[in-house]
């Protein structure tokens, strides 16, 4: 799922950006100021966040073990940190830095503070100037709580359904693929890719913190040069989660003038000492982007069917040959074959995944838009097939739509059903049922005979 706009009808809600240059004297000019956006999560639901998905990140990634590389960019890092306008400084955030040991130029930060850059960031900058342009760029979203800000404009998000999908969207820059996403369908964009308005803010708010730490700003504007240069045929992963705002170069030069900017004399002098020791030792590799994901072969979903009880919410019946993958609420079921990885993520081909879902619309069919929504973020392969039909699950009124996407890992065309009812405390529960377009007749029957069998635990999903 790429690229995506979320707006929000109405002035009152939502605090306005001022990135206007002030047209006073160069030498009685102010910086640019920047404002933060409505946020409809706590400081605390940040730092909450992004501990959890930073939990997973150090499981799951190749975090580099090296005390002085690490130290290093703990270093650059805290000079960064100790430059953030006091305006900006949020209680509880606490900004952490890690190298990842992947060869490609990537780099994210996470909300509450933890900060990940790849070694290929760091080899690929031709100054050190460079390198913090990109982690001050990264601060700057934070700081601002790009990451909430953004899901506030979207749908409110439990913090527990998060954590996942912030990591599905972080292993190998894929933020894609309603089935790539597991069993968080979309969430991650709202944390790691973000929209030209908040790009440009962290851009000016990235510039002013390099300033403050002794840093020349357009040092960010040459690292967004050398990335492209350097990003090969496939484009740069920091730049697909990264779109470039109109005149992104002119913009940051303009910053630097307002700030004064010296001539890159922050450099510490440590930069080529540890760009030697990089290539001194072996890096890790996540799949090329235009690699396909490998899979099983998968057979026809089995006419025996078994009852599943999920987290006494809901109770189906699947194909007795279809394995259950996660659990709770949130579960996929698929047959052999069928799930495999994919830069260091879960995909699936074929299966039926159940959850539940926080919205805000005030009926049914808004509901279900906003979360058709959520699954199209930053896909521009998924589109609709028809429009809603109605129908009932457990005789609760229930919307059916069906949806064509080339699935990012495998590139097969595939068609995904989607249906939806309201939970008494307003939630969506879904269930999506996908399959490759060739395979879809057989899994059509098998579709809508496993939903058919859902019944619904009405007193439980009052309080879930």
């Amino acid at each position: 799922m790429r690229t995506q706009n979320y707006r929000r009808a109405g002035r009152a809600g939502a605090w306005v950006i001022a990135v206007a240059l002030l047209a006073t004297p160069l030498s009685t000019v102010a910086q640019t100021q920047i404002k933060l956006h409505n946020n409809g999560y706590s400081t605390a639901q940040d730092v909450e966040l992004g501990r959890r998905a930073a939990a997973e990140v150090e499981q799951k990634l190749p975090v580099m073990r090296d005390a002085e590389v690490t130290a290093y960019a703990q270093r650059v890092g805290q000079r960064l940190v100790g430059a953030i306008p006091s305006q900006f400084r949020h209680p509880g955030f606490r900004y952490t830095f890690r190298v990842i040991n992947a060869k490609e130029i990537n780099a994210f930060a996470l909300p509450g503070g933890p900060m990940y850059v790849n070694r290929g960031m760091i080899e690929a900058s031709r100054t050190e100037g460079e390198m913090a342009g990109v982690m001050a760029h990264e601060i700057a979203h934070v700081a601002l709580r790009h990451g909430t800000a953004q899901a506030t404009k979207g749908q409110k998000l439990q913090i527990g359904a998060v954590a996942g999908a912030i990591l599905g969207s972080i292993v190998g820059g894929n933020l894609g693929g309603v089935i790539g996403q597991g069993v968080q369908t979309g969430l991650g964009v709202y944390f790691l890719k973000y929209g030209r308005e908040y790009e440009t803010e962290a851009d000016v708010l990235g510039s002013q913190i390099m300033a403050r730490a002794g840093y020349d700003p357009r040092d960010l504007a040459r690292m967004f040069q050398t990335i492209e240069r350097q990003g090969g045929s496939g484009g740069p992963e920091w730049l697909s989660s990264h779109p470039n705002p109109s005149n992104r170069y002119q913009r940051i030069e303009q910053e630097a003038q307002l700030l004064r900017a010296g001539n890159g004399g922050g450099e510490t002098g440590d930069f080529r000492r540890i760009q030697a020791r990089l290539r001194g030792s072996p890096a890790s590799s996540s799949p090329a982007r235009g690699e396909v994901a490998r899979v099983g072969r998968v057979g026809n979903p089995s006419t025996r069917y078994r009852t599943y009880s999920g987290g006494n919410l809901f109770r189906v019946g699947v194909p007795e040959n279809w394995r259950e993958l996660g659990s709770g609420n949130t579960v996929w079921f698929a047959p052999e074959g069928a799930y495999g990885e994919y830069q260091g993520q879960t995909i699936f081909t074929h299966g039926v995944n159940f959850g539940v879902a926080q919205v805000q619309g005030r009926n049914l069919q808004q509901a279900t838009d906003q979360f058709i929504n959520s699954l199209a973020q930053g896909n521009r392969n998924l589109r609709r097939l028809g429009g809603y039909q109605r129908t009932t699950i457990d005789g609760n009124q229930a919307l059916a739509v069906s949806l064509a996407n080339v699935n990012e890992a495998t590139r097969q065309s595939e068609v995904i059903n989607v249906w939806t009812m309201a939970l008494p405390n307003g939630t969506l529960f879904y269930a999506i049922g996908v399959a490759p377009e060739g395979d879809y007749r057989n899994y059509q029957g098998a579709f809508r005979n496993v939903v058919g069998s859902l019944r619904i635990n009405e007193q439980a999903a009052s309080g879930y």
